[in-house]
């Protein structure tokens, strides 16, 4: 659906403009920028439209104040990310802070109503200048798009948005939108009080300026959240407020432990500015902003914000190409062939799930029906869109609709010869320009590309489990993809809602490349009497999600083991397995899935390591004090990711450093609170890691041998960051180790 017709852009942004009926209209419009950012500069300029509004309100010819946006599809994006991650020390980004705050409070104490006219993306100091507002009208454009996602660069809303929202929503609400940055679309923001009408996107600014109008001429309208006589006693008083804050303060240390500081600051701000005035609750939140502003969190994360949107951008190339894909088939109906047809069908495409097994078949339709069920409940899709992306999934036994698709998705068993032959079996039956792709986890793209007559329009698309939940796709370039198929192919993950990464065709990838030295490294310390244990919590401890033990549980013992395999026989002797996962197999241990593994499962959840696991596995007595301690533990397994990632790079699997950390983030597998895995091994320095590798060969084997890109770097004395920005990222240091 279009949008509104943008306004006519102007020479400056923001500018003013009078309508009729003493209406101001103060719109932005950056000339300079595709959307609209709250830099410095556009700051000062506001205030000094500012100045007037003020006037013109003191005089009577300015009777209501508009503030809307000349973009087609967004209305404001924010400060510049780049100038919060110039901020050094507190003192500035306490100046920051209070800079912004000043500007939206005389917003907000203007004497006139104002009304901010939301049509397309408004977070972040986009979304406090509304809350300055005394109205906030969205349209229901698909695009639409409201919140204060700051939390995820590790600060908090600076300009007034961890003030005025509780006030606004309630104390939970705000919560909800404050500690997680989620953004709510037009609908629920009107639901939620965060906005009071939603108007058509055709007559969007026509609507509100009838909205205004009726305002000037005397119409009341309630502004903020409906809360209920239970919800606000508990809200509104000291006894509740405590509690709420409590209980949110629990969560996200169980969440986040004591990593992330800016959920703990905002709940702190949020109760130290309880109940205080509006002046006063404002110099609690830049203190606390400043802070984190200046954090070294905050500078990891939005480090990681630049890879995601580095990504975002790479992929709009085949976005054209990508928009007309109206059809996907999906070859296998198991979990991930039953997600992915469930995930496709979510985002609008027709989907024909193909299985020879129609028992199989009416499983994965199930299964996908409960995945979109799944999101019902928890309000993510209405029940009528739930319904119409199941109407849009259907099962074909015999390749009957196959003929007319724009994708495959190949995601059968991963096993070389029955993805070969099936892969064989479609091609005959689809288009000569349709996109096909194979979902693999550990085999070479190369090697299923030479069963088919057009390998140029054929890459991997390696899906994580869950598809539905895991962001990332590595997209995979095999030795005759074409440019043409990247894009597409990076175009259709950005239409899945997922983030490319473009890789090359090795074994394990990038990901999982990087996760078989980890995870065989903590099965050989295991083997050296380290407890599984200890192991476990210290990676937690770290940041990790879930220690290497209890993640292989949940990945599965099978899948790791291909991965292994995979490996031993594409990397030689440089990979020898530890031979764990081959015997908890032989037992018949896969994991979480069938209750024996690492652990015991019961429900799910992983209870105490399993008793008889160092019989099965001939280890020794677990001596009474462990042989290494946690340091050391952590340093052996993060030196082996990072060792191997360097061999990565080398042989051009992984184009940059930064799509090495952005992959292994989207994964879940690297906390992005510490910036990605190589940003971390620049601040230990690529010559402390060798010493460190040095040390370990010498006492453990040739396994440890440094890589040699890395032995480049510390006698370079640069970070992989550093060096590979200085050849502009096209290229690898060369010359002998």
């Amino acid at each position: 659906m279009a949008g509104p017709t943008p306004p006519p852009q102007t020479s400056a942004s923001p500018s003013l403009q009078m309508e009729d009926q003493g209406i101001a209209v103060i719109r932005f419009n950056d000339p300079e920028r595709s959307a609209n950012l709250l830099t410095r500069e556009v700051m000062e300029q506001f205030a000094l439209i500012l100045d007037r509004v003020e006037e013109g309100a003191r005089r009577g010819s300015v009777r209501g104040l508009v503030v809307e946006s000349g973009k087609e599809h967004d209305f404001i994006l924010g400060a510049d990310v780049s100038a919060i991650a110039a901020i050094e020390d507190a003192d500035t980004g306490l100046e920051a802070a209070r800079f912004g705050q000043r500007i939206f409070l005389r917003l907000e104490r203007l004497p006139v109503p104002t009304v901010a006219a939301i049509h397309g993306t408004c977070v972040g100091g986009g979304t406090e200048l509304a809350l300055a507002c005394t109205f906030r009208l969205v349209s229901h454009g698909p695009r639409t798009r409201l919140g204060l996602p700051e939390v995820k660069l590790g600060i908090l809303p600076a300009w007034g948005g961890t003030t005025r929202l509780p006030r606004l929503l309630g104390l939970r609400s705000a919560l909800d939108l404050l500690l997680t940055g989620r953004l709510v679309d037009g609908d629920e923001a009107v639901s939620l009080g965060l906005a009071e009408r939603a108007f058509p996107t055709d007559s969007f600014h026509r609507d509100v300026r009838s909205f205004l109008r009726a305002i000037l001429d005397g119409d009341r309208v309630r502004t903020g959240a409906r809360r209920r006589l239970p919800q606000r006693l508990l809200e509104d008083t000291a006894p509740g407020r405590r509690a709420i804050l409590l209980t949110a303060g629990r969560k996200v240390r169980a969440v986040t432990g004591e990593h992330m500081p800016a959920p703990l600051r905002i709940l702190e701000v949020i109760r130290r500015s309880s109940g205080a005035s509006v002046e006063r609750a404002l110099e609690v939140e830049a203190r606390a902003a400043a802070e984190l502003l200046a954090s070294r969190t905050s500078k990891h994360l939005i480090h990681v914000f630049n890879l995601r949107e580095r990504a975002r951008k790479a992929a709009e190339a085949g976005e054209a190409r990508a928009a007309g894909i109206q059809s996907l088939g999906v070859l296998g109906a198991g979990p991930m062939g039953s997600g992915l047809a469930q995930l496709a069908a979510y985002r609008g495409l027709q989907v024909r799930m193909r299985d020879p097994d129609p028992e199989a078949l009416a499983d994965g339709l199930r299964r996908a029906a409960r995945l979109t069920d799944r999101a019902v409940a928890r309000g993510r899709i209405s029940r009528l869109d739930g319904d119409r992306a199941m109407a849009r999934i259907a099962g074909d036994g015999a390749y009957r609709e196959f003929a007319q698709l724009d994708v495959v998705l190949e995601a059968v068993d991963e096993r070389l010869a029955v993805k070969r032959e099936a892969l064989a079996e479609v091609e005959g039956k689809i288009p000569a320009n349709c996109l096909l792709t194979t979902n693999t986890a550990s085999l070479q793209v190369e090697r299923l590309a030479r069963a088919l007559e057009r390998p140029h329009r054929f890459c991997g698309m390696h899906f994580f489990q869950p598809a539905h939940r895991v962001p990332l796709v590595e997209v995979v370039r095999a030795r005759e993809t074409t440019q043409e198929t990247v894009e597409a192919a990076c175009a259709l993950v950005r239409r899945l809602g997922k983030i490319p990464v473009v890789v090359g065709d090795g074994p394990g990838f990038v990901v999982n490349r990087i996760l078989g030295p980890y995870f065989n490294e903590a099965t050989r310390l295991l083997s050296e009497g380290v407890r599984l244990q200890m192991v476990d919590r210290t990676m937690e401890a770290f940041g990790f999600s879930a220690g290497p033990f209890r993640q292989m549980d949940e990945l599965g013992l099978d899948l790791v083991a291909q991965v292994e395999t995979a490996l031993v026989e594409g990397l030689g002797p440089r990979f020898r397995a530890s031979g764990v996962l081959e015997r908890l197999l032989a037992q018949g241990r896969i994991g979480r899935d069938g209750g024996l593994g690492f652990y015991r499962w019961v429900d799910q959840d992983a209870m105490d390591p399993d008793p008889e696991l160092p019989a099965i596995l001939d280890l020794p007595p677990p001596p009474r004090r462990s042989p290494l301690d946690a340091t050391d533990v952590r340093a052996r397994l993060i030196l082996a990711m990072i060792n191997e990632a360097a061999h990565i790079l080398e042989e051009g699997i992984a184009r940059s450093p930064g799509d090495v950390d952005l992959a292994l983030i989207l994964a879940g597998v690297f906390p992005p609170f510490r910036g990605g895995l190589l940003r971390f091994a620049d601040e230990i320095h690529p010559r402390s890691l060798v010493e460190r590798l040095d040390r370990l060969e010498g006492t453990l084997g040739k396994g440890y041998a440094a890589a040699p890109l890395l032995r480049r770097l510390a006698r370079a004395d640069r970070g992989f960051y550093d060096l590979l920005s200085e050849m502009g990222g096209s290229g690898l240091p060369g010359g002998p180790a």
